[in-house]
């Protein structure tokens, strides 16, 4: 029985179809379109409804959700009046792109919050997926209920283009671990070591960089950065040992040079003796 705030989820792909499932799930009467109907088939069994076009969904419910491909589909989604209408927009995106819909769905009636899933689909609606919301507090303390059916929720500020600017940090921190341990099993794959038996080292290593990270956004935000660890010199010479030998097994070693030359720019800078934080100020720069 939907007993809940009536939903409209624009967009069903992976994410679009978790999205509508855990409000159906949670009771709410939910609506749906997509571009390729057949994609509904399964929602609209278990009860949702399917519209005719963007318009006809977002008319359906004053709460509307749109995770589309890019903010280009959004666009094109958002036919019609918004007056009464919040749009949650859960799509990825630039934070320019999120403050000039906020504008344009407010110039059309409507309250805007920009969002993003820090979890994947199968996680969706439960205790482990995590969804970040920028845009007017007020607007989300209203619908913090409703949005909380899809994972917890986190309101990151009034500035929309707040939660694409998060999803952007997080991204290169996730490729960034991602790339540093596919680049060390290619590594290790040279000596027969497989990714699976250096995962356990791996994860040990994660971990432990995990709990330095209170102490280097303290140093980022402060602009010192004492070398407990070890200084940037001798970080140099660690990263030249590993340019060196990646050379010689024949590995890739695009991603050590990169990270050397970031630090040679910083011991340039007068950082030689200060710790690996210091590298915050060569990302600063264009």
């Amino acid at each position: 029985m939907h007993t809940g705030t009536p939903v409209t989820v624009l967009g069903l792909g992976l994410m679009g179809g978790a999205l509508a499932g855990a409000f159906l799930r949670a009771g709410h009467p939910t609506t749906v379109w997509n571009r390729t109907s057949a994609k509904a088939d399964d929602l609209v069994a278990r009860g949702a409804t399917l519209a005719g076009s963007p318009a006809a969904a977002i008319a359906a419910a004053p709460l509307v959700v749109v995770c589309v491909s890019d903010y280009d589909a959004v666009a094109d989604v958002l036919d019609g009046p918004l007056d009464g209408r919040v749009v949650v927009n859960l799509t990825s995106g630039t934070p320019s792109r999120a403050r000039a819909f906020a504008e344009e769905v407010a110039r059309r009636g409507g309250g805007y919050l920009d969002g993003g899933i820090m979890a994947v689909p199968d996680a969706v609606g439960t205790a482990d997926a995590v969804l970040v919301y920028s845009g007017p507090r007020p607007l989300y303390d209203a619908l913090e209920a409703t949005l909380g059916r899809l994972g917890a929720g986190l309101h990151l500020g009034d500035d929309p283009g707040l939660s694409a600017t998060h999803e952007m940090a997080t991204l290169v921190l996730m490729w960034g671990m991602l790339d540093g341990f596919l680049n060390g099993a290619a590594i290790l794959g040279t000596a027969g070591v497989s990714a699976t038996a250096y995962l356990p080292i791996a994860q040990r290593a994660v971990g432990t960089v995990a709990g330095w990270l209170p102490e280097y956004a303290r140093q980022a935000d402060d602009g010192i950065y004492p070398a407990d660890d070890g200084t940037l010199d001798t970080h140099l010479a660690a990263m030249a040992h590993v340019i060196e030998e990646s050379e010689s097994l024949g590995v890739n070693a695009q991603l050590p040079r990169l990270v050397k030359a970031l630090a040679e720019r910083a011991v340039t800078a007068g950082h030689g003796g200060s710790g690996y934080a210091a590298l915050v100020e060569q990302f600063r720069k264009p």
